[in-house]
């Protein structure tokens, strides 16, 4: 199975594009469209997980790239920053990915969801944070804690991967200091990165779908496009409220798998 259309029906092709097309929104504006995604990639015939996490990856770096893109020319993020985040990012993910080959993701789900209700209460009742940049640290340190930030959640990304986008706006808007909508800009600059390192353990291994992955990646590019165009335009706050929304989304799904990986099925 190489395209991975032999066994798969219309209706489900028709799912994929909506999905894509969603979750390339959603991940432009705050990151966790894997939520959607991934499990409909989930649903073609015959699909082995690492089938599924290498063409999700495929889909999302068509639309990282084109978020990326939208971002760097409207919001002008600053590229000393963002770049060495996404150079540390690649090679964590790269290492995270090769981690996932042999220990399930399952070990750290219920420490993520607890990060992430930790998370949503952090940014819940501090209602101004992340509207305006005021940078926490200068110099060196600056750039240190940069750095240590895109390794750590690019490692999450190899390893695991929903919500990789979130904690990355989350963690520039509280560590660093930046406002939402510059934390949304460098984010997808290092979510590709992570993407890109990824896919460079998935491709050798032959495990993407690249027919899938193709058409998944035109609807990402369509809703990666247009998330961005829409949060440099809404701001900060209406970011911060989509953050808020995916980040419970996101504690609701991977609670559910805890749930159903520790307790239903044990």
């Amino acid at each position: 199975m190489i395209s991975g259309f032999e066994d798969i029906t219309t209706a489900t092709i028709l799912l994929i594009i909506v999905a894509g097309f969603a979750a390339g929104w959603i991940d432009a504006v705050v990151g966790g469209g894997g939520l959607l995604q991934l499990p409909v990639v989930l649903m073609i015939p015959g699909i082995t997980p690492v089938q599924a996490l290498a063409t999700n990856k495929m889909g999302s770096i068509f639309g990282t790239a084109t978020s990326s893109v939208t971002y760097y020319r409207r919001v002008k993020p600053d590229m000393r920053t963002a770049l060495p985040m996404a150079g540390v990012a690649l090679l964590g993910s790269l290492g995270g990915a090769v981690v996932a080959a042999s220990l399930p993701g399952s070990v750290f789900k219920p420490i993520i969801v607890v990060a992430l209700v930790v998370v949503l209460l952090f940014t819940a009742f501090k209602p101004n944070i992340g509207e305006l940049t005021a940078l926490r640290h200068s110099g060196h340190k600056h750039y240190v804690v940069a750095v240590c930030i895109g390794g750590l959640i690019g490692f999450y990304d190899g390893l695991i991967g929903p919500g990789t986008g979130s904690f990355l706006v989350i963690a520039m808007v509280s560590l660093m200091g930046y406002a939402f909508l510059e934390a949304s800009a460098k984010a997808k600059i290092v979510n590709l990165a992570t993407n890109a390192g990824a896919l460079m353990f998935f491709l050798p291994h032959g495990s993407l779908l690249w027919g899938v992955g193709l058409v998944l990646g035109a609807a990402n590019m369509a809703g990666g496009y247009l998330g961005a165009r829409t949060a440099v335009k809404q701001g900060s706050k209406f970011i911060r409220i989509v953050f808020l929304v995916v980040v419970g989304a996101l504690i609701i799904k991977l609670g559910l798998d805890v749930w159903n990986e520790n307790i239903v099925n044990r």
